[in-house]
């Protein structure tokens, strides 16, 4: 039996498959409807994370656009609710003409904050600096979808994805997103901030996803990538480049008991942040518990993740470090407890396993049982006698118990190379 029902988002009035009858079990053979296992990670502390598992037939609905998504997400109601996403969904298909404010010029604007008009020492303003702001927040209020409590986002099959949208997990709890290609926010209007450095820079917003002030967030089996815009294929202006990406998943602002697993974070520089101020300890302290496990960060630049403030669980990922731009992988921030053992890390010639770890803040870090190209490291001992002057502590404090399974290093990168990312869900 198929339903047609009719919701408005703003002035468009949008038609969902709503599909049913389904199972109502919380596992089976309808991915759909699969809780978090009992142990995997922060996310099934409490009572756990279910998302959408126990919807009634009339709360699963299946969407082709970016629109029906956003309809799904917003319709009325209560209860769990499951969200399939059949195919592609383009959150820009407008273009970028289509969210610019009336005068926005993007040459005038180049030509008003040039550096040898305006300076280095003065944030810009004035008409464009507005006219590019109101543009901005166009295309924030079209990209952005804001998924409720007690919700399940899963692709159907192996090419379902979204490109150009920015998941907004904000204060809620009991979330599920699983099977989908994330391709990267392409900021249209990335503002100029000559303050940034000594030579200025082209700041980004729109992250792939955000988790804010939620609790209970399994994120599993998806792909994060630039796709069709990676940074190399960016412009520069001013001698600084065109920065149009953000981040590929956020975790910040108390954010809480979050499990990120068997996913594939690819080809970006500033990746995954875990808190994103060091002010934030009101907030924050004693918040942001993560376990990332058997996810594949292939040529990522920085912060996979940068951590601040929470007892993060990272084992068993695989991470292949790019031979040219690379920074860091862990980035040890300010009063974080990052647990990193029985990872793989293929570096290439050039690159010493000593950059892998990030000293931001003095915080203690556990490593144990980590690998670099097929060899255990001691990740703690060879940053520190590269490093000196940026010397780590180790000992985090605690020790992680929420593991289901645990897998020897060596065969981590087989193993997440052949299971990780959208299109192998099982």
């Amino acid at each position: 039996m198929r339903q047609t029902h009719l919701w408005a988002v703003g002035a468009t009035a949008l038609a969902l498959t709503v599909t049913g009858p389904a199972a109502t079990a919380h596992t089976g053979p309808d991915p759909a409807r699969q809780s978090l296992p009992a142990g995997d990670g922060w996310a099934s502390e409490g009572a756990g994370t279910s998302g959408g598992a126990e919807a009634a037939p009339s709360r699963v609905f299946t969407v082709t656009t970016w629109e029906q998504l956003r309809a799904a997400l917003a319709a009325p109601g209560t209860g769990p609710r499951i969200v399939k996403v059949r195919g592609t969904l383009d959150a820009t298909a407008a273009g970028c003409p289509a969210f610019e404010a009336a005068g926005y010029d993007f040459d005038r604007y180049l030509a008003d904050y040039d550096p040898a008009v305006w300076g280095y020492d003065t944030p810009v303003s004035g008409p464009q600096e507005e006219r590019r702001a109101a543009s901005a927040e166009a295309q924030a209020q079209a990209i952005k979808a804001y998924v409720p409590a007690d919700t399940t986002i899963i692709g159907i099959g192996r090419n379902a994805g979204i490109t150009g949208g920015s998941l907004q997990i904000q204060g809620v709890d009991n979330v599920v997103v699983r099977n989908l290609t994330l391709e990267s926010p392409l900021d249209c209007f990335p503002q100029w901030d000559p303050t940034d450095g000594a030579t200025g820079a082209w700041n980004s917003e729109y992250d792939s996803m955000v988790v804010y002030g939620s609790t209970h967030v399994w994120i599993d089996h998806n792909t994060f990538t630039d796709g069709a815009h990676p940074d190399s294929s960016l412009p520069s202006y001013y001698g600084e480049v065109y920065q149009q990406h953000d981040g590929e998943l956020d975790v910040v602002r108390g954010a809480d008991l979050v499990t990120v697993s068997w996913n594939v974070f690819a080809d970006h520089d500033k990746t995954l942040m875990i808190g994103n101020s060091d002010s934030a300890g009101a907030t924050d302290r004693d918040r942001l518990r993560v376990t990332l496990h058997h996810n594949l960060f292939e040529n990522v630049i920085e912060r996979a993740p940068r951590v601040r403030f929470g007892k993060v669980d990272a084992y068993n990922n695989h991470f292949v470090v790019p031979a040219a731009g690379y920074q860091y992988s862990l980035g040890v921030g300010q009063e974080s407890r990052l647990v990193a053992e029985k990872n793989a890390f293929t570096v290439p010639a050039g690159v010493g396993a000593g950059k892998i770890l990030k000293k931001w803040k003095d915080s203690p870090v556990t490593t144990a049982d980590n690998h670099v190209n097929g060899r255990p490291v001691d990740l703690l001992a060879v940053h520190n006698a590269e490093f000196p002057d940026e010397a780590l502590r180790g000992d985090a404090g605690w020790t992680p118990v929420l593991r289901t399974r645990v897998d020897h290093p060596r065969a981590v990168p087989a193993l997440v190379g052949h299971r990780a990312g959208a299109g192998r869900l099982r």
